[in-house]
Parts: structure tokens; C-alpha cells; sequence
């Protein structure tokens, strides 16, 4: 995928549901993976160009393991001349070798959750940004329905009210072919998740589920991703696309009233 079009996705999806307003302080959560970088690579050049002024920082929360080596990623942010702050944790020893936990993704995410609004809070941040993509949301319905028997995804937008902080997901129109695609064609930086519990999760079944509808039925996941848009997600901003933008229509109107999300499939 060429730059420009990542950039065509990404200001939709920010115009779409009003992600970035005048003078925000925006914190781009970096894990080491593609899907952080290639959002990292759209924010940038999308500061350079956008109608709105916004500031940038990058920020990973280090969770501990050995051989995570963020040099690349540091090296990285210096060429792209973004602000960048490694938050350093226990993590890691706290779910595996104190707690031995059979399950750890849940408590993991929340403790790394945890961290990260810590850290962006004190670096005066208003936004983060996080690098679920299109895929990742049509994942997160099946996980929604399959093990908690309702219809939900992550949000394009989210307050969150407890920390007066407001999440947004600027990769949502992007899939994850179209990232590894991108991945390749610049030669990202990606530093391998040293997770011991990396491809074994829930989040992986439901991967694995969608792809073989998706070859089953081509063009499966494009339509599961417009009932999405389509679906009138409880806690999901109104969809304003611009003139000419095409597109599915938009959501249904909602009131944008704070809540506190519970993200329970972040891995």
C-alpha cells in the first residue's frame, strides 16, 4: 500500500467522526508491531497536511520481557522528528511468574492500559491513539458474540471519562493486508512481541474464523464491516462522512454522552 492511500483512509476515518480538533496533544500508543508503526507513519504525515493543528508524542509501555529491544522503534521517532517516551514496567514478572496466570491477556491489557493513561497524562496528552484496524473491529464482533452474547466493537471514538482522556482509532477503514502491504513497501521497523501467550489467544481464533468465511464467502469480511458501520453501536459517535466521500451511509444520530469502556479484546 503506497503512502498516499493510507493517508486517504486515515483522514476519512478522522473526518468521519471528528477525531482531531484544534490544538490536541495527541499520544500514539507504539507496541513495536506493524499495525503501531504504519499508524505512527499516517499521523505524521497527516500533521503535516491537516486542516486542524495537532501535536504528536509516541509512547510504548514496556512490559518487562527480556530481548525487547527498542532501538529500531527509538530511531524511528528521531527521523520522524515525534517526541518519543518508553514507560518501563514489571508486567510481564506480575502476570507470569507471580501470578502464573493461565489466562493473561485480560489482565494484561488492563494493567498496560493502566500504564499507558498514566503515562499520557503526564506528558499532558488529551488523545491516544491506538492501531486497530479494520480487521481487529470485525474480530472483536465475533469475540463480542461468540463469548459475551451481544453485538459490540471498539469505538472509531471514545471518552473516557475516569481519566478525561479521549481514545481514537485512526487505522479503522485500513485492513491488515493493506498494512502488511505497507509494512514491506517501507521497510518498518518491527520489533518482534517477546509474549509467550503471542498467537494462542481468543483474539487469534477469531482471526482464523474470519479468514475462512472470508474464503468461503469472498467479499465476507467487506460486508460484515459495512453492518458494522451500519449496525448502530451502542456508545459509537455519529458517522459524518464528507460530501463525495461514498461510503456507506451514515449511523444512525446518537447522543455522544461520556462513558467508561471496557475493552476486553485489546489483544
Amino acid at each position: 500500500m503506497e503512502l498516499q492511500k493510507l493517508l486517504s483512509y486515515t483522514r476519512r476515518a478522522v473526518d468521519d467522526y471528528q477525531m482531531i480538533d484544534n490544538n490536541d496533544k495527541i499520544a500514539v500508543e507504539i507496541s513495536g508491531g506493524k499495525d503501531s508503526l504504519t499508524l505512527l507513519y499516517a499521523m505524521k504525515h497527516l500533521q503535516r497536511f491537516y486542516p486542524k493543528s495537532f501535536e504528536l508524542t509516541a509512547v510504548t509501555v514496556d512490559l518487562g520481557f527480556d530481548l525487547f529491544d527498542l532501538t529500531p522503534i527509538k530511531r524511528l521517532c528521531q527521523e520522524l522528528d515525534v517526541p518519543y517516551r518508553i514507560i518501563h514496567t514489571d508486567i510481564a514478572q506480575v502476570i507470569f511468574e507471580e501470578r502464573k496466570e493461565k489466562s493473561p491477556c485480560s489482565l494484561c491489557a488492563k494493567m498496560r492500559k493502566g500504564a499507558l493513561n498514566k503515562a499520557v497524562k503526564e506528558l499532558n496528552c488529551n488523545k491516544v491513539a491506538y492501531a486497530h484496524h479494520r480487521d481487529d473491529m470485525i474480530e472483536t464482533v465475533f469475540l463480542s458474540m461468540i463469548f459475551e452474547g451481544r453485538f459490540y466493537s471498539f469505538s472509531p471514538k471514545t471518552y473516557l471519562d475516569r481519566m478525561e482522556l479521549t481514545v481514537i482509532r485512526p487505522l479503522m477503514y485500513v485492513s491488515e493486508a493493506e498494512i502488511k502491504g505497507f509494512q514491506n513497501k517501507y521497510c518498518l521497523p518491527v520489533v518482534k512481541n517477546p509474549c509467550p501467550a503471542d498467537g494462542i489467544t481468543k483474539r487469534e481464533y477469531a482471526k482464523n474464523l474470519v479468514r475462512q468465511i472470508n474464503l468461503e464467502h469472498p467479499g465476507a469480511k467487506t460486508r460484515i464491516f459495512t453492518a458494522i458501520l451500519n449496525g448502530g453501536i451502542d456508545g459509537w459517535p455519529q458517522r459524518q462522512p464528507a460530501a463525495g466521500s461514498g461510503g456507506t451511509p451514515p449511523l444512525s444520530a446518537q447522543k455522544q454522552n461520556p462513558i467508561n469502556e471496557k475493552e476486553r479484546y485489546e489483544l
